[in-house]
């Protein structure tokens, strides 16, 4: 048998080295959070783990024997259907919430086989506090560079492009699944939670090298429904700021691009647009979505940007993000992915940004 505990702070230090991890709680509770690449197998599932739960607060002695009827049901299964085929230099990371039974069981079976298993002490709940601890020591450690520019400037574009030619990006939009406005909701795709949208941030900034410069949108403190973690905030509102520059026309095309979704569902936007009665007024609101559902979305969106996203953006720029004021300004030949291309490899070659922590 080769069973070993190893300290969340050691396994945030080491999670690269383990081909597997395995989340040994139930189906809601890995859909909430789990660790980087993590793969669900529960030892108890949603309906057993309420079932055993509430049991126990009347009988523990028979709660047990349930529980443990269930679990080696369904370690028997994980291994009929996930282990057989695993060599036995196969090392796999088992966790459950707090390090307890449901992974130390797991992790017994599969010891007894043969395989060199790992548990985390204390569990998900101690690799999540060794997690945001580490989070807030990386993000100090970073050169962070913002990428400014009223809505519709193509600064997603851009971030896109700097990735591509091979610069440092923390897509934060990207990975909060949300474009950060009132209608940037994506169509069918949920947003994750706040602790899953934590975890997917420090995962993303494990694989960024601190002596070069990182690129980040000028995100407002939320992104949808999701919070910046404050350390990343600070860290942006601190940080060196480009303000990316289009046009209002390429602006609005550029919009309708990329909402398209809200161009082929007319009643989706319209009701979009009623969320901003209260900061424009029923008036203006309702003529706006008549003028959409008369076929003049893009005389919609014009005044959208005029009227409401860009004083509110720029009120905001100037009072969160110190450097703003001092910012180089970057204007693309026009809204299109080549011309981000262009700019992005200009950025690059340049040498614009100083490639050490400030």
């Amino acid at each position: 048998m080769s069973l070993k505990s190893m300290s969340a702070n050691e396994v945030v230090a080491r999670l690269d080295e383990f081909e597997t991890i395995i989340d040994a709680r139930s189906e809601d509770e890995y859909a909430l959070d789990r660790l980087p690449h993590a793969l669900n197998w529960p030892t108890l599932n949603n309906a057993e783990r309420i079932e055993v739960g509430t049991l126990y607060k009347h009988n523990a002695f028979e709660a047990k024997k349930l529980g443990a009827a269930l679990a080696a049901r369904n370690i028997s299964q994980h291994i009929q259907q996930q282990v057989m085929d695993k060599p036995k230099s196969w090392q796999p990371l088992v966790y459950c919430w707090r390090g307890g039974k449901r992974s130390g069981s797991l992790a017994l079976v599969l010891s007894e086989i043969g395989f060199k298993v790992t548990l985390i002490e204390g569990g998900y709940k101690a690799f999540r506090q060794a997690m945001v601890q580490d989070l807030l020591q990386k993000v100090q450690h970073f050169s962070w560079h913002v990428v400014c520019g009223t809505t519709g400037s193509g600064k997603t574009r851009l971030l896109q492009a700097l990735a591509q030619a091979g610069a440092q990006v923390l897509d934060l939009e990207a990975l909060a699944h949300h474009r950060s406005s009132v209608l940037g909701a994506l169509p069918g795709i949920a947003q994750p939670s706040q602790k899953q949208f934590d975890m997917r941030i420090w995962n993303a900034l494990r694989s960024l090298d601190p002596t070069k410069p990182v690129f980040v949108e000028s995100e407002s403190k939320k992104v949808g429904n999701v919070a910046v973690p404050e350390a990343l905030i600070l860290a942006m509102r601190r940080a060196p700021c480009l303000n990316l520059e289009l046009p209002l026309e390429e602006r609005v095309g550029l919009l309708m691009e990329d909402y398209e979704h809200f161009v082929l569902n007319i009643d989706v936007f319209c009701e979009r647009l009623k969320t901003l009665i209260p900061l424009r007024g029923k008036e203006v609101v309702q003529r706006w979505v008549q003028q959409a559902q008369q076929g003049q979305l893009d005389t919609v969106v014009r005044e959208l940007l005029i009227s409401h996203y860009d004083p509110v953006y720029l009120q905001s720029m100037q009072r969160n993000f110190a450097q703003f004021d001092q910012a180089q300004v970057l204007t693309p030949q026009n809204r299109s992915q080549e011309a981000m291309a262009e700019l992005a490899q200009r950025l690059t070659n340049q040498k614009l940004i100083s490639e050490t922590p400030n």
